[in-house]
């Protein structure tokens, strides 16, 4: 045994932070299967166009790889905010968008700068599964209200929780992951009246939504955020781009929790490519919204209890309430889908018409 191999072996690491241990990381299987409809990614692939545009913005911006990237992402924030404002009809500023590496990035800067040890972060469940791992690494307290049995959230509960924990944040998921419902505008108005917390829009999947975007809320609210992500309806889920509208201060105070040059000049490319072919891209969310009304309405004709979904996912009941052992059954067929922790639920993303078509025919098989 070495040196170095002895003094790895018998010095042992300062302890975990409390808050800390016994916790599990995040993540969802990658395993090679033909059909993979368990992370809500876009089944296609990126156009040739678009590609080439990548590549041609790529290998400009590589030229000055010498150099740090814009630590303010100045253009991409203001074509972002010029994406939401064209898209939602609300008028948003580049000083009122801020952009990091993935949505939880955002939300962890947010978090950073607004929960923390002795606050509270407030959650509906089941919900994203960040929320709480975010809040819990920056020292807050995460509590959650359980959600009713369709997945909605009952008013006079959340109130209720509002104030008796008082928390500093509270996250509302909509549509909300792993359920897919939406919120209506007025529960949300009244959870915010109700508190002096930042409440935090989660939109991630609301391009694939039936419902408008409830970016227009925050306009009088300055405490009213909207988080979003470029890696499901532009399909960008390995470029690693979100970002989050806010109120000017809301933005300055995130500056603070941000590392310095977070964004490489590569990502604020492969970004501002996308959002220069964001026509073509958003008319493959389309395709997929057109999909995922296909599983939910095959699903509930064979009598299969399933979640409303206004995103490009759909939650549903195993027939016999034994998700793992149909999740395992379905996966041997080579259908990868996504066992989230709800007893007896399993969600399955929209694919493109072969891979659906395919699931539910593995599904009528296994079921």
């Amino acid at each position: 045994m070495s040196v170095e191999e002895f003094a790895q072996a018998t010095v042992e690491l300062p302890p975990l932070q409390l808050h800390l241990q016994g916790k599990s990381p995040y993540g969802a299987p990658q395993i090679d299967v033909p059909i993979r409809l368990n992370t809500n990614e876009s089944p296609f692939q990126l156009s040739p166009e678009l590609v080439d545009d990548i590549a041609r913005t790529v290998a400009t911006s590589a030229r000055d790889a010498n150099r740090y990237p814009d630590r303010d992402a100045v253009e991409l924030r203001h074509e972002l905010a010029r994406y939401l404002s064209d898209t939602t009809g609300h008028t948003v500023g580049t000083d009122q968008v801020w952009a990091a590496n993935g949505s939880n990035e955002v939300l962890q800067q947010l978090l950073m700068a607004f929960a923390g040890p002795g606050r509270t972060v407030l959650g509906f469940e089941p919900s994203y599964s960040m929320h709480p791992t975010l809040a819990t690494a920056t020292g807050a307290t995460y509590t959650s209200v359980p959600r009713t049995e369709d997945f909605g959230i009952d008013l006079d509960e959340a109130l209720s929780a509002i104030g008796r924990l008082q928390p500093s944040v509270i996250f509302l998921c909509t549509p909300n992951n792993p359920t897919g419902g939406s919120l209506d505008p007025e529960m949300v108005v009244a959870i915010h009246d109700a508190s002096d917390a930042l409440i935090v829009l989660d939109e991630a999947y609301v391009e694939f939504s039936h419902s408008a975007s409830l970016l227009p809320l925050t306009d009088g609210r300055p405490r009213l955020v909207v988080s979003r992500t470029m890696s499901k309806a532009f399909g960008l889920a390995g470029a690693r781009l979100g970002y989050l509208a806010a109120d000017t201060r809301v933005i300055d105070a995130m500056q603070l929790t941000r590392l310095p040059y977070h964004l490489s000049s590569i990502t604020q490319a492969v970004a501002l490519a996308a959002l220069r072919h964001r026509n073509s891209l958003l008319a493959g969310v389309e395709a997929v919204k057109e999909q995922r009304d296909i599983i939910v309405d095959t699903l509930r004709n064979k009598g299969v209890k399933v979640a409303d979904s206004d995103s490009n996912f759909v939650l549903f009941r195993a027939p016999d309430g034994d998700s793992t052992a149909l999740w395992k059954r379905i996966l041997d067929a080579g259908v990868l889908i996504r066992d989230v922790g709800l007893d007896g639920y399993l969600r399955v993303t929209a694919g493109t018409p072969s891979e659906t078509q395919r699931f539910l025919d593995v599904l009528e098989e296994t079921a």
